[in-house]
C-alpha cells in the first residue's frame, strides 16, 4: 500500500521563490556580520589625529567596537519575540534601515564618541535583522530543503568574516576612514528593495500576551554580562570591581528571568525547551565553538601582522582559505548528515577545529605561510560541518511559530559565547606575554617600562620611539608572543575537544528520513502558521 505523499506545507507563490528569498537575506546577514570584522582594520586610521582620523585614544577605539557588541547582543533576544510578535519581516527591514542609516552616521562622525553613539545604534539595526533572516528561512523552506538553506547561510557567515579584512584593507588604501562604512549603504539599499519585493510576511499566529518583566530581565542580564566580560578581558583582570560587579549583576538578572520565566503564564522564553537535549547540546556547542574560534581571531592578527609583518591586506587574503573551505563544504554538510548523522558530523567538525588549534600551538615565526593557509582550510572545513547541522537541530527542535525566538537564541549563545573567548583567552594572552617580558622590561627606563609591558603593539611602538636601543626589545617581544599563543592555542584545543565530547554524546545520531533535522520527527504535525499575505 503506497502512501501519499505530504503536501508542501509553504504556498506555492512562496516555494517558487524560495532561493531569491534566500539570497535577499544573505545580503543583509553579509553586510552586518562584514561590518563586524571590517572595523579592525581601519582601527589604527581612526586612532590617526584629524584630518586624516579622528584622534580616538585607545578607550575610544575599544568602545567603537564594545557599543556595538553591547548593544547587538544585549537586544537579540528581544528582537527575535519582536519578529515572531509583529512579523519577521517587519523586524528585517526596520533593522536594515536602522543599520544603513547609522552606517552613514559613522562614516560622517566627527569625533570618537559620535562614532560610538552611531555604532551603537548600528547594533540596534543589526540585533533586530539577525534573527529575523534564520527565521524567515524556516518559514520558506520546506523540511527537507532547510538543511541546505542553512548551510548556504552559515557558509555566507565565513565568507563575510573572511572578506571583511580585504574590503576593508582596499578601502584604506584608496580612501578615508569613513568609506569602512559608507560602503554598506548602497548594500543595504540593494537589500531593501530586494526583501520588500520578495520577502513574505510570517509571525506567530497566537503569541499570547506580551511579558515586559521577562524582556527587561533579559535586556538588563545580558548587557550587564557582556559588559563584565569586556572590562574583565580589557583590564587582564576579572577580580577587578568593574569587572565582577557587572558580571555578577548579569548572571542574577538572568537567574531571575529563568525564575520568573518558570512562573509566568505568558513567558518571552518558554524555557521548558532546554529540557530538550538536542535543543541544548547544540546551543552548547554553538557556544563552545565562538569561544575558541573567536581567540584564535583575536592572537591571529597579531601573529600576521605584528610578528610577520605582513600588511593588513594580506592578512585579510590569508584568512580566505578558512572562508573559502566553509563556502565550498556548509552547503554540503546536510549530505554528511544524512550519511552519519548530526552526532558524528558536528563532533568531526569539532574535532577539526581542535586539529586546527594544534597548528597553531606549534607555528612559529619562521614557519612557511602555507602552514597558515592549511590551518584555515582545516579550521574552515571543521566550521562548515559544525554550524548548519547545530543550527538546523536548534530550529528544527522548535515549533516554527517561534522561529524568531529561536533565531535569537542561536545568535545569543555565538554572541556570548564570541565575547567570552576574546575576553578570557585575550586576557591569558596578555599575562603570559607580561610575564614573558617582565625580565626583558626592567631593563627599560621607568617611563617606558609599564607602557611596553601593555601588549606586542605598546612593546614593537616603545621600540620604535627609542631608535637603535629598542631593536633589542623586538626579538624578545616576538618570542614572548608567540609563547602567549601557543598557550591560548592549548586552551582553545581543550575547549574544542569538550566540543567534540557534547557533541558526540548530546546530539542525535542519523534520522529516520533523510534531510530532515534533528528533532523534526516531533514537528512535522504542527500546525502551519499563517502565510504570508503578499504571497
Amino acid at each position: 500500500m503506497t502512501t501519499a505523499a505530504a503536501p508542501p506545507r509553504v504556498p506555492e507563490a512562496i516555494h517558487r521563490r524560495r532561493w531569491a528569498i534566500l539570497g535577499s537575506l544573505l545580503l543583509a546577514l553579509l553586510v552586518i556580520v562584514l561590518d563586524n570584522s571590517i572595523l579592525n582594520v581601519a582601527m589604527k586610521t581612526i586612532a590617526t589625529p584629524a584630518p586624516v582620523g579622528l584622534g580616538a585614544t585607545q578607550s575610544d577605539l575599544e568602545w567603537a567596537i564594545n557599543s556595538y557588541t553591547l548593544v547587538f547582543a544585549g537586544l537579540l533576544f528581544t528582537s527575535g519575540l519582536l519578529g515572531d510578535r509583529f512579523g519577521r519581516k517587519r523586524a528585517l527591514l526596520a533593522g536594515m534601515a536602522v543599520f544603513g542609516v547609522a552606517s552613514l552616521l559613522s562614516a560622517l562622525a566627527s569625533s570618537p564618541g559620535e562614532l560610538v553613539g552611531y555604532r551603537a545604534l548600528m547594533g540596534v539595526g543589526g540585533a533586530l535583522a539577525m534573527p529575523a533572516t534564520l527565521a524567515i528561512i524556516m518559514n520558506v523552506f520546506e523540511r527537507s530543503e532547510q538543511p541546505k538553506a542553512i548551510g548556504i547561510w552559515a557558509g555566507a557567515v565565513g565568507l563575510a568574516i573572511a572578506i571583511g579584512p580585504i574590503t576593508g584593507g582596499l578601502l584604506i588604501e584608496h580612501f578615508w576612514w569613513g568609506s569602512v562604512f559608507l560602503v554598506n549603504v548602497p548594500v543595504v539599499i540593494i537589500a531593501l528593495i530586494a526583501m520588500v519585493v520578495l520577502v513574505p510576511e510570517s509571525k506567530d499566529p497566537n503569541p499570547g500576551r506580551m511579558d515586559p518583566v521577562g524582556v527587561l530581565l533579559s535586556i538588563i542580564g545580558l548587557v550587564a554580562l557582556i559588559y563584565g566580560i569586556i572590562k574583565g578581558g580589557e583590564l587582564a583582570d576579572f577580580t577587578a570591581a568593574e569587572a565582577w560587579v557587572p558580571t555578577l549583576v548579569g548572571v542574577v538578572a538572568l537567574v531571575a528571568f529563568v525564575w520568573f520565566e518558570r512562573r509566568t503564564p505568558f513567558p518571552a522564553l518558554d524555557v521548558t525547551w532546554f529540557r530538550n537535549k538536542v535543543f541544548s547540546a547544540s546551543v552548547a556547542v554553538v557556544g563552545v565553538i565562538f569561544f575558541a574560534l573567536m581567540g584564535v581571531s583575536f592572537f591571529g592578527v597579531f601573529y600576521i601582522q605584528s610578528v610577520r609583518g605582513y600588511s593588513a591586506l594580506q592578512a585579510g587574503l590569508l584568512m580566505l582559505p578558512l572562508a573559502a573551505a566553509q563556502l565550498l563544504f556548509a552547503p554540503r554538510a546536510r549530505l554528511v548528515v544524512e550519511r552519519f548523522g548530526v552526532a558524528a558530523t558536528a563532533a568531526g567538525g569539532m574535532a577539526l577545529v581542535a586539529l586546527g588549534f594544534v597548528g597553531y600551538v606549534v607555528i612559529t615565526a619562521s614557519s612557511p605561510i602555507w602552514v597558515l593557509i592549511v590551518i584555515g582550510l582545516v579550521m574552515g572545513a571543521g566550521m562548515a560541518h559544525v554550524m548548519p547541522p547545530v543550527t538546523v537541530a536548534i530550529m528544527g527542535s522548535l515549533p516554527r511559530e517561534k522561529a524568531g525566538a529561536g533565531s535569537a537564541v542561536n545568535n545569543t549563545f555565538r554572541q556570548v559565547g564570541g565575547s567570552l573567548g576574546v575576553a578570557v583567552l585575550g586576557a591569558v594572552l596578555s599575562t603570559v606575554y607580561r610575564d614573558g617580558m617582565s625580565d626583558t622590561l626592567q631593563h627599560l627606563p621607568a617611563e617606558y617600562r609599564d607602557k611596553a609591558g601593555e601588549s606586542l603593539e605598546a612593546t614593537l611602538a616603545v621600540a620604535g620611539r627609542m631608535g637603535p636601543k629598542g631593536e633589542a626589545l623586538i626579538g624578545p617581544a616576538n618570542d614572548s608572543f608567540i609563547h602567549a599563543m601557543h598557550v591560548v592555542a592549548g586552551l582553545s584545543v581543550g575547549v574544542s575537544v569538550l566540543g567534540v565530547l557534547v557533541a558526540w554524546f548530546l546530539l542525535p545520531g542519523r534520522t529516520p528520513a533523510p534531510g530532515a533535522p534533528a528533532g523534526a520527527a516531533e514537528q512535522t504535525d504542527r500546525p502551519r502558521e499563517t502565510a504570508a499575505a503578499d504571497a
